[in-house]
């Protein structure tokens, strides 16, 4: 009994510290447990933060990246060649489709353009204004520049272009346009001369500083008509350069114009009358490089463009010719 009994402690005895031990060995996996898992969560973290520094690193690529373009575009606008090219109005549409054109022949060179009258930019270059490039409707305005010109156009003796770069570009015509629609019987030079004297119309012309107004100037003394006196009676109006008679016209502000040929064509109006050479002279586009020019070279380029085939045809398809 007694050796039955002890074995039964000693199985109690057993069992108890059995159970100790699992109890102990519970308790060491809980605290390796709880000592692992802000390991493991500090791992995670490292983790996300190495997946997300590519995205971060893209992030300043693509911010780099219009930085990269704008700094090529500023070297490309660095190594352009600017031309200033000072021209007569008449010439707007024809020289804005030329410098398309000439942009894929040269584009290291950007064209920048001045439109006024003859005599504005005349005036304009006398004065100090940036120029490459001029291109006169009129002769008298190219030779008040040019000091190899004849000294009565010249009697200041200035000296602004280099005489051997001007050429005689171009040739216009003189013609005579009314407003679309027009109620008036002038048809014709001679009926604009008898309708003036009759003093029962408004002529619209350029003014005195102006080629056209020139031409228009020797029309009416061809005719025998006084400019002045005709002003006075309230029968002339009068434009600071060719467009400004167009617009005059167009407009129907006025009963008749004097313009070119080809700013008629431009602005849609068909010419009644074309003026002859005996009337008001032959009309002559001039072109020369400027002796200020800090591009003479590439100005010069660009003239000898002016007159080949391709920007002839532009010229020629508005009633421009080649000055012979």
């Amino acid at each position: 009994m007694y050796l039955k009994s002890k074995t039964s402690e000693n199985l109690r005895s057993g069992r108890t510290k059995r159970g100790a031990a699992l109890l102990l060995a519970g308790m060491f996996a809980l605290s390796a447990a709880g000592c692992s898992s802000p390991q493991s969560s500090s791992q995670k973290s490292s983790q996300e933060s190495s997946q997300k520094s590519p995205e971060t690193k893209t992030d300043t690529q693509d911010s780099e990246a219009p930085q990269t373009a704008s700094s090529e575009a500023a070297k490309e606008t660095d190594r352009q060649t600017e031309l200033i090219v000072f021209a007569a109005a008449s010439l707007t549409e024809t020289l804005e489709e030329i410098a398309g054109n000439y942009r894929e022949i040269a584009p290291d060179v950007s064209l920048t353009f001045n439109f006024d009258s003859s005599g504005t930019l005349k005036t304009q270059i006398e004065e100090g204004a940036d120029c490459d490039l001029f291109l006169s409707a009129g002769q008298k305005q190219m030779d008040q520049l040019d000091l190899m010109a004849d000294s009565g156009e010249n009697p200041d003796g200035l000296d602004f272009i280099l005489h051997e770069s001007r050429i005689d570009l171009l040739e216009n015509k003189v013609v005579l346009v009314v407003p679309e629609g027009s109620e008036t019987d002038i048809d014709s030079f001679d009926t604009l001369a008898s309708r003036l004297r009759d003093g029962d119309i408004l002529l619209a012309m350029g003014n005195s500083d102006v080629p056209v107004g020139q031409y228009t100037q020797n029309i009416l003394q061809w005719y025998g008509l006084d400019e002045e006196a005709l002003a006075q009676k309230g029968c002339i109006t009068y434009g600071s350069n060719v467009k400004e008679v167009v617009t005059q016209v167009s407009e129907g502000s006025v009963d008749a114009g004097v313009i070119y040929c080809t700013d008629a064509f431009s602005a849609g109006l068909s010419p009644v009358d074309e003026a002859t050479a005996d009337m008001c002279g032959q009309v002559i586009y001039p072109a020369a490089v400027t002796k200020s020019s800090l591009h003479q070279e590439e100005a010069m380029e660009f003239l000898n463009y002016l007159t080949g085939e391709e920007a002839m045809a532009v010229f020629e398809r508005v009633g421009f010719s080649p000055a012979e």
